[in-house]
């Protein structure tokens, strides 16, 4: 699947368009993807503290509307925002505009970064690699333009999880399922990608909560039995069960 391809896909569509009514661009409709994003993902500012970067150089490779890099550049970040999609990158524009935030946002692809080696302290992709083409050369070349010693944050989806076996049980279909390239990996597979880091720590996260996506007696399921049930169980038990693997690499 060509890189093109993947491109024409991202620039016709916004993710999370159905969960705002407000005009596209306007305040109100990054108010509302930025508030769904975060309660849908509780666990990623636990995780990612991102008001600890203050003057050091974040990459996000992928960055959609700008979500989480305009996080790191509130916490003073000096931020660089890449996407395939113009879509994205002008969205992400208006969002840093409409915030009062400085950042260096550009069409580009992250299999080819255009910036020389060890220019970033962190290089953030957070669902990036699993509609990518060529994965792996995604992870050599943040591993290039980082600083010795640079953070690299990453997340793909879990194969072995409780939403991808909930998905087929229930016949409804992943976010974005009919994406150009959608890839989900073990632990370990997930690991063999990110070999040229000399680091790695990876954490499963994601586990359910309330949807807001879904409606008709399938949310009413999942919703009212479905979560409460899963979360009462021991987290020990199904922590390699989460939906999202991320990992926090060390170069």
């Amino acid at each position: 699947m060509t890189t093109e391809a993947i491109r024409r896909y991202w620039n016709e569509r916004i993710h999370d368009l159905e969960m705002t009514s407000h005009p596209v661009g306007s305040r109100e409709f990054f108010a509302d993807l930025d508030d769904y994003r975060f309660d849908k993902l509780r666990y990623l500012p636990e995780l990612v503290d991102f008001g600890a970067y203050r003057g050091r150089q974040v990459l996000e490779v992928g960055c959609g509307i700008g979500t989480d890099l305009a996080r790191f550049a509130a916490g003073g970040a000096q931020v660089t925002g890449l996407d395939l999609a113009q879509t994205a990158i002008d969205l992400a524009t208006a969002n840093f505009a409409q915030r009062g935030l400085a950042g260096d946002l550009r069409v580009g692809d992250a299999e080819t970064l255009p910036f020389p080696d060890a220019s970033f302290d962190v290089v953030y992709g957070h669902g990036v690699l699993q509609y990518a083409a060529a994965p792996e050369r995604i992870i050599a070349e943040a591993h290039r333009v980082l600083r010795p010693g640079g953070e690299g944050i990453f997340m793909v989806y879990n194969r072995v999880s409780w939403l991808n076996a909930l998905s087929k049980v229930m016949k409804v279909a992943l976010e974005h399922e009919d994406a150009p390239v959608l890839r989900k990996y073990s632990i370990g597979e997930f690991r063999s990608l990110l070999a040229p880091f000399a680091e790695v720590r990876l954490v499963p996260e994601r586990f359910p909560v309330k949807s807001r996506l879904h409606h008709g007696w399938k949310a009413a399921a999942f919703n009212g039995l479905f979560v409460g049930t899963f979360n009462a169980l021991p987290r020990a038990w199904v922590r390699p069960l989460g939906w999202h693997l991320m990992a926090f690499c060390r170069k």
